[in-house]
């Protein structure tokens, strides 16, 4: 195949992706009420799933009623003309995109596929799979956990009870949209120390000496991202030392064969 002809095929393929997008922005525009009230909107209620599980726990461990939310403490309004109808469309292509995703990442494939060997092509699958399952986990953590906790504390903080709460709604969207994605994108990191690993940048024995300060860090970040209460870091921050020591594992995974493969290259050297 000739270069313009790889030209031409990735024309096609990028049309595809996009008309792909397009319709499942299409559907994602016409069903708004699904869309917003059930998905998008769904963490301002005090009875969503995310709650009501904080005040189980809380329940369960002789704690009363203390993670129980009864009131979130503001109101959304919209402040502009065209608020809600732009509003209405940034959603929409966000939730194209993310539904579209497995389509374009299979557009991706089908393009660099060909020019892959045997043992390349199952390392790009294996590798795909897993970027998407854990960009999947990110995204549901985000939008089960740290979104709702986001915005039952700044929502509902006060510096006094003289003033009312009135969040501007591209505000709560702009949270419920990117809080979500960014949490996708943060678990990644096994997948990134793997790559780094691989190409010799980053050792288990490296992320091992530095794991006391990266486990701070990652303390910091949940102090940040969530209401200031134990039971919440705890929750958000869990799941990210999980996966910093998943990623210590697949790095001394790495470590081990590369050792394994160069054993034998030596012992022949050594014969000769």
């Amino acid at each position: 195949m000739t270069f313009l002809e790889h030209l031409e095929e990735l024309r096609w393929a990028l049309m595809r992706s996009a008309v792909a997008i397009l319709a499942a922005m299409l559907v994602a525009f016409f069903w708004k009420e699904l869309v917003f009230d059930t998905v998008v909107l769904a963490p301002r209620d005090p009875g969503f799933i995310t709650y009501r599980a904080l005040c189980a726990l809380s329940q369960r461990l002789g704690m009363g009623e203390s993670l129980c939310i009864r009131d979130l403490g503001f109101e959304l309004q919209n402040i502009s003309m065209s608020g809600q109808f732009l509003t209405h469309l940034k959603v929409s292509f966000v939730a194209g995109l993310v539904a579209a995703s497995p389509y374009v990442l299979w557009e991706v494939w089908r393009f660099i596929a060909p020019g892959l060997s045997d043992r390349e092509r199952r390392a790009a699958r294996s590798a795909v799979v897993f970027a998407g399952l854990l960009f999947l986990l990110g995204v549901l953590f985000g939008y089960f956990v740290i979104a709702p906790m986001s915005i039952q504390f700044l929502g509902g903080y006060k510096v006094s009870e003289a003033v009312r709460n009135t969040i501007a709604l591209d505000s709560f969207i702009g949270t419920m949209t990117s809080v979500p994605l960014w949490t996708g994108v943060m678990f990644q990191l096994p997948l990134a120390v793997l790559v780094l690993a691989r190409l010799g940048l980053m050792g288990a024995t490296v992320m091992r000496k530095y794991r006391r300060h990266a486990f701070v860090g990652i303390l910091v970040v949940a102090a940040v991202i969530t209401p200031p209460d134990v039971t919440s870091q705890v929750l958000v921050s869990l799941p990210l030392l999980v996966l910093y020591e998943v990623s210590i594992l697949l790095a001394a995974r790495v470590e081990r064969r590369a050792l394994a493969a160069e054993r034998p290259a030596t012992s022949i050297a050594q014969a000769r």
